[in-house]
């Protein structure tokens, strides 16, 4: 029997709901006696969570089969799993010779099935997973937690799949449409959560304010929160992301407001500024509402922190139309901006699209805005100086030029990977949440510093 035998080896690529569902995978293969390494050689089953959203994403997936299917052995297993495998899964094992097995986004759950079809299989044909007609959120999952644990922090998927009709975006055909899991399960994972220990949880869905929809629910998410605040009551914060314009109501920035343990902070990818662009986007083309609704949400918290991301470059956008986005991005003046250039997607309506926008022109007018959000980013940040927050402690190192130790953190302001840093001056005890003062502010992240010696630990506030 090969030494690898009962061994796996899993890459997750792509967003954190990506890394959910490589999370359960993992369980399940757990649960089956197979024991994860970290070393592909060593695994009898390789396994790659791909990423098929932007072009940039396809290759980096399609780069790393690649990279393990050239180096397999005859007694490993590769398989291909996620979003690039449920959209292009004969596609792959064409361009990657070597692959063994093909597991779409809505058959995760039965990735332990695969393995020992497989393993059992009489000839080397490539075996496909990948059924289009199933719902199986909630309903289907195996037992496995639903959710991804990086330190102190936890994502929890409450819903997956998407309805939107955005022209750009190949989700709906990858992932079907929305289907929300059930209440109770996703308040069970997160009292599991913090009996774990963690701190922050992260709730994530294509599209979280479509949360409950599908169950005949009217304002889920805020449903939701006010179910995990009150059962979950010791969890100190409560993450939002992916919000989607439109759908914030005002009984979600009541329950945003008034809940102490709901951060402060709204993920919302408005991806444009100007009317017309959004209009061929097919996405919400209200400005006004955007306006309104900002206002709104900063009159009841005026210490919210509000991250959007844009596409610039879309097909058609005229100088014009960048300039009423930059005049948005003026206007509002948003604490985190992620911008990207329009990415071609097949079998999406903006494929057809005529006006195509040349690629230095997307990566110039990428570069502006960025160039324009850094001056805003950084006032935001300055303003934070002489303030005592509450930060999640994540890391440590030291200053390289005086051997001084330091801390990393994050703020209600950041999520994990995709916003700033707070860099404390000395030591805080780890996946803890502690106050601290902040002294300095830089485009993307701020200096603070925790004199422990004082603080009585047990009067720590964990809500901010």
């Amino acid at each position: 029997m090969s030494k690898r035998r009962n061994n796996y080896f899993l890459l997750s690529l792509g967003c954190s709901k990506n890394s959910v569902d490589s999370e359960s995978m993992a369980q399940l293969l757990d649960n089956a006696g197979l024991s994860r390494t970290e070393v592909a050689k060593e695994a009898e089953v390789l396994i790659v969570n791909t990423c098929g959203f932007i072009n940039a994403a396809k290759e980096e997936s399609i780069g790393a089969l690649q990279q393990l299917a050239k180096h397999k052995k005859r007694d490993q297993l590769l398989i291909a799993a996620g979003c690039l495998s449920q959209r292009y899964g004969s596609e792959l094992v064409e361009r990657i010779p070597g692959l063994d097995g093909v597991i779409g986004t809505r058959r995760w759950m039965d990735i332990v099935d695969l393995v020992g079809r497989l393993r059992a299989r009489k000839h080397p044909e490539p075996l496909y997973h990948l059924p289009t007609d199933v719902k199986t959120v909630g309903s289907d999952e195996k037992g496995a937690l639903r959710v991804s644990v990086q330190g102190a922090s936890a994502y929890i998927k409450i819903a997956d799949g998407c309805r939107r009709p955005c022209a750009f975006c190949a989700i709906p055909l990858i992932k079907g449409t929305a289907v929300s899991r059930p209440i109770e399960s996703i308040v069970a994972e997160a009292r599991q959560l913090e009996q774990m220990g963690v701190k922050e949880v992260i709730l994530v869905a294509q599209d979280s304010t479509d949360y409950g929809h599908d169950l005949g629910m009217k304002d889920g998410l805020a449903t939701l929160l006010d179910e995990l605040t009150t059962q979950v009551p010791s969890m100190p914060w409560i993450r939002i992301m992916y919000a989607y314009p439109g759908a914030v109501t005002d009984r979600l920035i009541e329950t945003m407001a008034t809940r102490p343990q709901v951060l402060h902070y709204l993920d919302i990818p408005l991806q444009h500024g100007s009317r017309q662009t959004l209009l061929r986007m097919r996405r919400p083309a209200n400005i006004d509402w955007c306006y309104r609704t900002v206002e709104k949400m900063r009159t009841a918290m005026p210490d919210l922190a509000i991250r959007t991301t844009f596409i610039v470059g879309y097909p058609g956008e005229t100088d014009q139309e960048f300039d009423e986005l930059k005049t948005f991005v003026r206007d509002l003046q948003f604490d985190r901006v992620g911008v990207f250039t329009y990415s071609f997607e097949e079998n999406t309506p903006s494929a057809d699209q005529a006006n195509h926008v040349p690629e230095e022109v997307k990566q110039a007018r990428r570069d502006e805005l960025m160039e324009l959000q850094q001056s805003i980013s950084l006032a935001k940040n300055q303003a934070q100086v002489g303030k005592t927050i509450n930060v999640l402690v994540e890391g440590e190192g030291v200053v390289e030029e005086t051997g001084q130790p330091l801390t990393i953190a994050r703020s209600y302001r950041d999520a994990p990977e995709i916003d700033g840093l707070v860099i404390l001056d000395g030591e805080a005890p780890m996946g803890e949440i502690v106050p601290v003062r902040i002294t300095g502010a830089m485009n993307y992240d701020l200096i603070a510093t925790a004199d422990l010696n004082t603080i009585n630990m047990s009067n720590i506030s964990l809500i901010n």
